[in-house]
């Protein structure tokens, strides 16, 4: 099979890199409007094309695309809708990161077009939104009656360094974008929306003590309302050393992340542009390892019992590779949903989002095979 990969950042590059691991893969392109800055960890692989790309170039794309079996997105969200359609208008099977539900459903409404075409569009692959939702789908299906479904992922520092214990581990823009937007739940089985950073709980992980949890955006995709009726309540919270969400609260509040211009000193500033060139250099630490934290947990019941599912994942960075938790666990996820498509284990047609295409069992074992541990338990 031969593959195109929009993005050469952390996720485009780790996912590059295991697509060009595998034996059926004929050859892997890597396109970016600055493919230099593809991660060291690449092999010199003839395998791997390295090509210098305008995402906003719909005939270079369309080129590209032409040559291809499977497309796939690592590039801003915000690119996606038209990656997605030209996918489609080209013959190629398609997946991306997503995390943008507006975006989300612009691209569902491609399904007619992308069945009609016999070509498979997965959606929201990734780490959450992507294998939470993969887990938390297979615990519903797995009991009689579920009735409540939460879901928690963070990336975080090994050595957390005050005042936020938190470094970059993919986009810090996107970041602030989940803490600013309402995210969407299931509350007495209905969808609803709540105040990002809210709820805060805490979450014991073994080996790392206790972790806040709050919730952010993007995280449940469209499972509030695929679920709706069905569940009474579902949820998707990020997971975060103590103290941070209380500073990011404050923040916010303080309109440091607003996007709305003010007037300083005679000219007109963004805040959260201010934010953004204050703080990043001061979160960006691609030399300090990192890990991952997800849990998911199901409760309901089973054969009239009451039951609880668990699935725990505790992935730390590459030492051999240098390649992060958070590139391993997401950018692994959209080649092994690449792989999927093009070796035809995603059989059905149209776009929908990770969670209702990507098969469970197979999924798991491909992230086994990478050293990526899915720790289960029934309860």
């Amino acid at each position: 099979m031969r593959i195109l990969v929009l993005g050469a950042g952390l996720q485009g590059s780790a996912c590059a890199y295991d697509l060009i691991a595998r034996e059926d893969v004929a050859g892997v392109t890597l396109a970016d409007l600055h493919p230099e800055r593809a991660a060291s960890f690449l092999p010199d692989d003839p395998r791997l094309e390295r090509v210098c790309l305008d995402f906003t170039d719909r005939d270079a794309l369309r080129g590209l695309m032409e040559e291809r079996d499977v497309v796939l997105s690592a590039a801003p969200y915000h690119f996606n809708e038209t990656l997605a359609a030209l996918a489609i208008e080209t013959g190629c099977h398609y997946g991306d990161l997503g995390g943008n539900t507006e975006i989300l459903r612009r691209q569902i409404e491609m399904d007619a077009e992308a069945r009609a075409a016999g070509l498979s569009v997965v959606l929201d692959v990734g780490l959450a939104p992507g294998m939470a939702n993969v887990l938390a789908a297979e615990g519903i299906r797995r009991l009689d009656h579920p009735v409540s479904i939460r879901m928690y992922v963070g990336g975080l520092p090994q050595n957390p360094v005050p005042p936020l214990n938190y470094q970059v581990a993919y986009s810090l823009e996107g970041m602030l974008d989940y803490y600013t937007s309402q995210p969407w739940i299931i509350r007495d089985g209905v969808p609803a929306r709540v105040d990002a950073l809210s709820e805060l709980e805490e979450i014991e992980f073994e080996g790392l003590g206790p972790l806040e949890a709050f919730h952010t955006a993007g995280g449940t995709s469209l499972m509030p309302w695929d679920y709706q009726g069905r569940v009474d309540r579902l949820e998707y919270k990020t997971l975060r050393y103590p103290g941070h969400a209380s500073i990011m609260w404050a923040v916010r509040e303080l309109g440091l992340l607003s996007e709305e211009p003010i007037r300083v000193g005679g000219m007109e500033v963004e805040p959260r542009k201010v934010f953004l060139a204050c703080v990043e250099p001061h979160l960006t630490h691609p030399e300090e390892p990192d890990l991952v934290a997800l849990r998911v947990v199901v409760e309901g019941k089973r054969d009239g019992r009451p039951t609880r599912l668990t699935w725990n994942v505790l992935d730390h960075q590459d030492p051999a590779t240098g390649i992060s938790a958070m590139e391993r666990t997401t950018g692994f996820t959209l080649a092994i949903t690449g792989l999927f498509l093009g070796r035809g284990v995603i059989a059905e047609r149209g776009v929908a989002p990770s969670y209702r295409l990507i098969p469970y069992e197979p999924y798991v074992e491909e992230l086994a095979s990478r050293r990526i541990k899915i720790r289960f338990q029934a309860a």
